[in-house]
């Protein structure tokens, strides 16, 4: 005998509910959810039932094991006559009757749910508008650094991460309500804000964990691909550094080709985050952030993450020259001067991994090596390094140690180097178009800051930069 996904027998031929008591259940199952709706749907016809949206594939599915048969039965019905597939309201319902179920039962209940999801689909055109604008009120005060009056908006909310997505596109208004179809399930407990301004549509997804997968993510990449947007995607971050990530996947989205969507950390497998075991690259930095109370490092991450004291002000909810004192503080207490760029590097990449409890004894953070021996050996490290910089040529590598040593500026870098501002932006383009990354974001500067300095050599000056007859590239001036 088998039971379902929620526990409960299935019903049988001598024990089937009249019709009047199948539509009442499925009646009360739609006035809580649709998931419950489509949960009862499979209890009342002793199989399984799914809600596919063609975008987002899956949306409910009951039990979760038979999503990827109702995702095969609504792409090709016909290959499959033993299910019940009815198409409404932008999604298609799927209904797999159990053994001994009569056709006449399966086909009441599908009839049933399909008029009841009407029902929720003209409701929610009703209020889509309203919807839309709290959404565009919600995302303004989160980008605006006034997360609690957002989560007071909302009427509170258990996540404490989100994750940023911008496209931007001359489909962006069309794509717009193709995501909010797409979405609409996942936007019934305020998981999910869909924006669009102009030419740009913005999707925030919260997070209960910043580690944790979200389903929103893989319907964001097909509406991009579907109407050729291009889009950025910031890493998770806590919710009072909304501004930063919004800057962030700002930077990102002007990067990739039209269809794609590129993370703002642009590095995929060479990531740190990803090469470092989680649980060293957790303890680690426990040891390093352990002197650092909660609102020295809410203030040490804005200012990381957005690159100066002044784009961190807004975050935090201080003035810029606050913002400037807290920092002056925070280096004795780290033992270290944030202000150095690989020291910053390290730091950027200590408030990027997820917590662990701290240690009793804290860990200096040092410039030497590059990448600390506590998460990857020296041969390690090295190898990470060549592997990620290999596209480059020593030209390239040496502009790019020092506009990186500048903290991404290109006039003190350029003089420092001996060349024309116009010519080390050209070198930066090159470097991000065979790296595959974009330089202009933050997280990607600093771990590239990593990666040079652990590889760089004797060699790696201005006075080694390659000079063709002395007429290719100014000489340095003494």
């Amino acid at each position: 005998m088998t039971v379902d996904g929620a526990g409960r027998m299935p019903p049988g031929p001598a024990d089937e509910p009249r019709d009047h008591t199948v539509v009442r259940r499925l009646t009360r199952a739609a006035a809580h959810s649709s998931a419950l709706l489509i949960a009862e749907a499979a209890v009342l016809t002793g199989g399984w039932a799914v809600l596919v949206d063609p975008l987002a594939g899956a949306v409910h599915s009951t039990p979760g094991s038979a999503a990827p048969s109702g995702v095969r039965g609504a792409a090709h019905p016909r290959a499959h006559p033993q299910l019940t597939v009815r198409p409404v309201a932008g999604v298609v319902l799927v209904v797999c009757p159990g053994r001994g179920t009569a056709a006449e039962r399966t086909a009441l209940v599908a009839a049933t749910v399909a008029d009841l999801l009407r029902v929720q689909a003209r409701r929610a055109d009703e209020t889509r508008a309203a919807e839309q604008r709290l959404h565009r009120a919600v995302l303004r005060l989160l980008r605006d650094g006034h997360h609690r009056s957002a989560l007071d908006v909302l009427g509170g909310t258990d996540a404490g991460h989100a994750t940023v997505y911008r496209l931007a596109g001359s489909a962006a208004r069309t794509a717009h309500q193709a995501l909010w179809r797409a979405l609409r399930p996942g936007v019934e407990h305020t998981r999910v804000l869909v924006c669009a301004e102009g030419a740009e549509l913005a999707v925030l997804a919260f997070h209960d964990a910043p580690g944790e997968p979200h389903p929103a993510h893989s319907v964001v990449t097909r509406i991009a691909e579907q109407f050729r947007l291009t889009g950025g995607a910031a890493a998770p971050v806590a919710l009072d550094l909304i501004p930063a990530a919004w800057a962030e996947a700002g930077r990102a989205h002007a990067a990739p080709a039209a269809g794609r969507l590129a993370a703002a950390t642009g590095l995929g497998g060479h990531d740190l985050l990803r090469v470092v075991p989680a649980d060293r690259l957790a303890a680690w930095s426990a040891a390093v952030l352990q002197p650092l109370d909660q609102e020295a490092r809410r203030i040490l991450t804005a200012w990381l993450r957005t690159g100066s004291a002044q784009a961190a002000a807004p975050a935090v909810g201080l003035s810029e020259g606050t913002v400037r004192t807290r920092l002056r503080g925070i280096g004795p207490l780290l033992g270290a001067d944030p202000g150095h760029p690989t020291i910053a590097a390290q730091l950027l990449l200590a408030v990027r991994a997820c917590a662990a409890p701290a240690p009793p004894v804290a860990l200096r953070p040092a410039a030497v090596p590059a990448v600390p021996a506590g998460l990857l050996s020296a041969d390690e490290a090295g190898d990470w390094a060549s592997a990620l910089l290999a596209p480059l040529d020593a030209r390239l590598r040496i502009a790019l140690r020092h506009w990186l040593g500048h903290r991404g500026r290109t006039a003190p870098a350029a003089t420092e180097l001996g060349v024309h501002r116009t010519t080390l932006g050209n070198w930066l383009a090159e470097c991000g178009e065979l790296l595959g990354v974009d330089p202009r974001s933050v997280t990607v500067r600093t771990q590239l800051r990593l990666a040079v300095e652990t590889v760089a050599g004797p060699g790696d000056v201005p006075s080694g930069l390659p000079r063709r007859g002395g007429r290719t590239y100014r000489a340095p001036q003494r």
